[in-house]
């Protein structure tokens, strides 16, 4: 994954079209971005959120960004309860002032109810829901996000980069006449230069255009704030058009483990080191605890040649072994309550600084129990984003938020008087 981080930068320089390299460097904005902060202004937003109205309102967050259940049953006619519960809740957020940034099904999804994107019938299928959608949704949501970071392999299965991009190239078609005010776009994980290439044709149909950036949170490298003003400096250069960070957050927790704790976790699942469990990794594998046996299988395609190399020379080795490396950091933001509050501070500042920026949604609100991606309680990689914690207790960065949003609000509505 490392790797593929460095792979992502170095193609995104290469696919800059030339006629707007020069852009690139140019601090400032263009009258499109200029006019969606001025129509909109700059979206203060946060992810997963609770429904606690008052202490999300409180840090002065204006947008919740919340994933749309899938809306049909498999006969494709009868609409899901968990879709119209959803409608029920944008209904709450906007009742107490909060806008809503939905986010639209995985492809995945949409093949169960026969919409594949790859055959004529399931492209007018998939062109149906995305019409419902950008209907129905009026009133209950002010912004779209088209599918999530196509490109990282869990979300795209099973469709390739290619037909991932003309997935969302139909949707933006069908809702681009429908959409009304609410804002239409789309998001990749980083730069990812292909994605972005191949839409360029569709992005007259966007409002904004998304990325998705976590600096020294994931991988065995430093990170630093600068890139986040560089990766999205690089894709308004290219789409020209406003652009917003649909996720980027920092963990308040992390820590290096020791040679000892290592193998003491290894041993839980019969393995004195990472060759022994190598010679025998379908059983290792198996002797995990099922929900991250179950992932890895998944992730791997359940070919067992592939889980140690997934396993253990991926980022998903931080999740193993619970815990960050020592160079996974950004210098001067330590993984503690009270760096993730000066990053949030420092950062958020920085990205409202630049005018082709018109905003950021903060991953995420509250810290769960347990990692989703490997269950284990005491993993900081999935369990350590939150602006409270897993009691909604306030947490410094919470505080921080507070005031660079608070900022944020005020200059605005100076700005409009």
């Amino acid at each position: 994954m490392e790797q593929f981080v460095k792979d992502q930068i170095t193609s995104a320089l290469k696919h800059l079209p030339k006629n707007l390299a020069k852009s690139y460097f140019i601090k400032g904005s263009s009258e499109e971005t200029e006019s969606f902060r001025e129509k909109t202004g700059f979206i203060r937003g946060v992810c997963h959120p609770t429904e606690n109205f008052e202490q999300i309102k409180g840090a002065n967050i204006g947008w919740v960004r919340i994933d749309i259940p899938f809306p049909f049953e498999s006969d494709g006619v009868t609409v899901t309860k968990s879709y119209e519960g959803f409608k029920a809740k944008c209904k709450r957020f906007q009742d107490n002032g909060i806008k809503v940034m939905a986010v639209t099904p995985y492809p995945k999804e949409y093949f169960d109810c026969g919409a594949d994107i790859r055959t004529c019938e399931g492209e007018k299928k998939v062109r149906e829901i995305a019409k419902f959608l950008i209907n129905d949704m009026q009133g209950f949501a002010s912004g779209f996000q088209i599918t999530n970071e196509m490109g990282i392999p869990r979300f795209t299965i099973p469709l390739t980069l290619k037909e991932a991009a003309r997935f969302i190239a139909v949707n933006l078609e069908e809702m681009y006449p429908d959409k009304g005010d609410i804002i239409v776009g789309y998001n990749s994980a980083g730069p990812e230069a292909g994605l972005n290439e191949m839409l360029l044709p569709y992005v007259k149909y966007c409002d904004y255009v998304g990325i998705d950036i976590y600096m020294g949170c994931f991988f065995n490298m430093p990170g630093f704030i600068w890139i986040f003003e560089a990766l999205c400096r690089y894709l308004w250069a290219m789409t020209g058009k406003p652009v917003l960070i649909q996720e980027f957050g920092y963990l308040s927790g992390g820590a290096p483990k020791t040679k000892a704790e290592k193998k003491a976790m290894l041993q839980r699942y019969g393995a004195d080191s990472e060759k022994e469990a190598q010679r025998n990794i379908e059983k290792f594998v198996e002797s995990m605890p099922k929900y991250f046996s179950d992932h890895i299988k998944y992730c791997c395609q359940n070919d067992p040649s592939r889980y140690f190399g997934f396993l253990f020379r991926s980022d998903m080795v931080n999740h193993f072994y619970c815990e960050l490396p020592r160079l996974t950091k950004i210098p001067g933001y330590p993984h503690t309550p009270e760096g993730q509050a000066r990053f949030f501070e420092d950062c958020i500042s920085r990205l409202y600084s630049h005018g082709f920026i018109c905003g950021c949604n903060i991953y995420c609100y509250k810290d769960p129990d347990k990692c989703y991606y490997c269950g284990q309680e005491d993993c900081p990689t999935e369990t350590k984003w939150g602006l409270v914690d897993s009691k909604e207790n306030e947490k410094p960065s919470y505080k921080a938020v507070r005031r660079v949003f608070g900022r944020i609000k005020w200059l605005e509505a100076v700005e409009k008087k």
